[in-house]
């Protein structure tokens, strides 16, 4: 079964309020979906008490330099693209930033977050299959969905649920 970089349609049983979904980088064979690695999926208010509680877990805003700097980012995240430049490239460099900033350990925790929730999911999946084994998706992002007047930030997201950010 050859999947592409996507959240399987129905979330695992939630664990603690930690979803799991199941997930899969492009090109990459599985012989059934018990197969995949696991990505643990976390509200905003969530994802801010996990960060609180466990200060070793990076937290990694993965959106573009342009969103991180101007659109504004969650205080204590650090800024790792996993995509940028005026032709939207993958960061060739990504997992070995991380790694870095990880101090090159796979057991240090990984938080994601970017702007609705679903590039972070591409990204914890590269750094699920480059062997780290603690990664969490920030759910909606920091900007949300987008509402019926495909606005963001009114219905969902870190911004939304009015927990700490910063504008530079």
């Amino acid at each position: 079964m050859q999947l592409n970089a996507v959240i399987d349609a129905a979330l695992l049983p939630p664990t603690d309020n930690i979803y799991v979904a199941k997930t899969s980088i492009c090109n990459h064979n599985y012989t059934n979906l018990t197969d995949l690695p696991h990505m643990k999926h976390l509200k905003p208010k969530q994802a801010k008490s996990f960060l609180d509680e466990n200060p070793d877990a990076l937290f990694i805003d993965c959106r573009s330099d342009a969103e991180h700097f101007f659109v504004g980012h969650p205080v204590g995240s650090m800024h790792v693209a996993w995509q940028d430049g005026e032709d939207w490239d993958l960061n060739p460099h990504f997992i070995g930033e991380v790694r870095r900033l990880a101090g090159h350990s796979v057991q240090r925790p990984v938080v994601l977050i970017c702007r609705s929730g679903n590039r972070s999911v591409d990204a914890g999946t590269a750094l699920i299959e480059a062997g780290f084994n603690k990664v969490y998706n920030v759910l909606h992002g920091f900007e949300g969905e987008l509402d019926d007047n495909h606005h963001r930030s009114a219905m969902n997201g870190w911004r939304h649920a009015g927990l700490p950010w910063q504008q530079l």
